[in-house]
């Protein structure tokens, strides 16, 4: 029987440095990694960057399943059917994390005969890009404690070092630990813990850095702890901003990769959505659009998360805006939603509408692909696009997942029929127009600080795109809100929220569209590197746990590696 690693086992892999001529790209800009992965040299931007920007397309979902709903495997299928009409393609889409591969989710390079390839590869190590944000990440951590541990001349406040360190493995047990046991040489006793990799600040710095003088200049700003007199400390202080770029020197580049029907992808950083900011590095997507006539990305999650940010954070700072965006929605996924469970479609579909609503919002061409599996059925299918007519929104089915290319035709050539003129917008957290975020007031004792900048955000984000009739705080959160604002930078930063992906609530228990709710946030963290505030809503963890049976139980190697998906 066949599955996903046998299909990309046996596929017909090309060179990559046919991949590279498709895109235009000579060999003296390739930095090869074997026969089939290559990163893409800085010198290639002098020759490309006067070239015209080609048309982008952001794919992102409705609130997924465990299982997730096939962004990834529609992406792929949208990219290679494009080709198969005759359009130069390219793919930027975000690098596995060793933490859901080996946890329950499985790997991230689609699935089926939409795959990107080599697929062990890339869900694996690939080019060692978060290894090395890993060990970046870690040597500032490193730094700390070793500055601490002689004499603390910057006068570290113990209690308000936030620069764990991360892993890029799902292990709940490192969430909250204490160093420093032992001996007098074996360092100063504190509280610490320690986050997924995807998590790391240094992530979300790669991910949005322009070149390596963007990324030092972030790793200057970061944040790393404050004083006893409550004075931030930057990385810029500790004197190792050099050393941590030194180790970056490679993941910066984009890595060049192809699909089952050789596409061009670029797959280069991979920030989670629902504990970052979701999405493919800056430099990927910049290259994509001047290498391609049409570029097929992804937000993680759904759309209240990666999409949501993409918009906010990322196409600021990339200067263009998508010309379409592609919800992605399966069948199982609106019956989830379900509220009423005796009428599971039309319950369901109010999830599905909220997306589309607020992708709507910000005045871009939205459709709809519906993912098939084999137990849809004709009238479910037909119920679905009707309603998705209703709103405004073409509709189209893609069996890419069996069919390759040849199944995602029809949403291909539906994507390609609602470009618009690409429109410049106001970030959400910048200008807010009235038209996309309604002002509403704040209606508890509780958000009476509204006032402030960077809650009244907060506020907007969670009563616009999730629907929540305000947002409560503790008192740690306000405490880092309000410094934001009294910062200089740091209030003029956007909101990047971390909660569940499951709900657009805070709470991954409330399905489908729910109403008269209120956001928690716990916690928030001012990410100067980065350039946004973190703020941390519901339960949310940033070092996720293995499930009870993980799918690394699966995972073997012989002559081949299997049970890896």
């Amino acid at each position: 029987m066949e599955n996903d690693i046998s299909i990309s086992q046996n596929a017909d892999i090309k060179p990559i440095k046919d991949i590279a001529e498709q895109l235009g790209i000579a060999e003296c800009h390739l930095e090869l990694y074997g026969n089939y992965k290559a990163k893409i040299s800085a010198s290639l931007w002098s020759e490309i960057k006067d070239n015209p920007d080609g048309r982008l397309i952001l794919v992102t979902a409705i609130n997924p399943t465990a299982a997730g709903e096939g962004k990834t495997t529609t992406s792929i299928g949208l990219a290679d059917a494009l080709g198969r009409l005759g359009h130069k393609t390219c793919l930027a889409l975000r690098e596995p994390s060793l933490g859901p591969c080996f946890g329950m989710k499985g790997g991230a390079t689609g699935g089926g005969y939409a795959q990107v390839i080599p697929m062990e590869d890339i869900n694996l190590h690939f080019t060692g890009d978060i290894h090395a944000i890993t060990s970046a990440h870690n040597l500032l951590a490193a730094v700390i404690d070793n500055h601490i541990h002689y004499g603390n001349e910057l006068d570290f406040d113990l209690k308000r070092i936030t620069w764990k360190r991360v892993l890029d493995l799902n292990d709940r047990a490192l969430r909250n630990i204490v160093i420093g046991l032992g001996n007098k040489t074996d360092g100063v006793t504190r509280e610490s813990g320690f986050d997924i990799t995807v998590a790391s600040e240094i992530m979300a710095i790669l991910c949005l850095s322009h070149d390596m003088s963007d990324l030092k200049q972030r790793i200057d700003r970061i944040i790393v702890g404050y004083t006893r007199k409550g004075k931030v400390i930057n990385c810029g202080k500790l004197k190792v901003t050099g050393a941590i770029a030194a180790l970056l020197k490679d993941a910066i580049k984009p890595n060049l990769v192809q699909t089952l029907e050789g596409t061009p992808a670029l797959i280069h950083g991979g920030p989670f959505a629902n504990i970052a900011h979701g999405c493919n590095s800056l430099l990927a997507t910049k290259y994509a659009l001047k290498l391609a006539d049409y570029v097929v990305t992804e937000a993680g999650f759904g759309a209240d998360l990666g999409a949501q940010k993409f918009l906010d954070i990322k196409c600021p700072l990339l200067g263009k805006y998508p010309d379409v965006i592609v919800i992605v929605a399966t069948i199982r996924a609106i019956k989830l939603h379900a509220v009423d469970k005796e009428t599971p479609l039309p319950s369901g579909f109010a999830n599905l509408q909220k997306h589309i609503e607020n992708m709507q919002s910000y005045n871009l061409p939205v459709v709809v692909v519906l993912n098939e599996f084999s137990d849809d059925t004709p009238e479910e299918i037909e119920y679905i696009k009707h309603r998705c007519n209703a709103l405004g929104v073409n509709m189209s089915v893609s069996s890419a997942w069996r069919e390759g290319s040849a199944g995602a035709v029809s949403a291909a050539s539906v994507a390609l029929d609602s470009f618009s003129a690409n429109v410049t917008l106001d970030p959400f957290t910048a200008s807010l127009p009235t038209e996309r975020y309604a002002d509403r007031s704040c209606n508890t004792e509780k958000e009476n600080a509204c006032a402030a900048r960077t809650v009244t955000l907060v506020h907007r984000l969670a009563t616009t795109i999730y629907g929540a009739n305000g947002v409560l705080y503790t008192p740690k959160a306000r405490a880092v809100l309000e410094a934001a604002d009294k910062d200089p930078d740091a209030k003029f930063y956007p909101i990047c929220m971390a909660k569940t992906q499951y709900s657009l609530s805070d709470d991954k228990t409330l399905l489908g569209r729910p109403t008269g709710f209120h956001i928690t946030i716990k916690d928030a963290k001012i990410m100067a590197g980065a350039g946004f505030i973190v703020t941390y809503a519901g339960d949310i963890v940033t070092m996720p746990g293995l499930p009870r049976h993980p799918a690394a139980e699966s995972i073997d190697i012989e002559e081949k590696i299997t049970g890896l998906s």
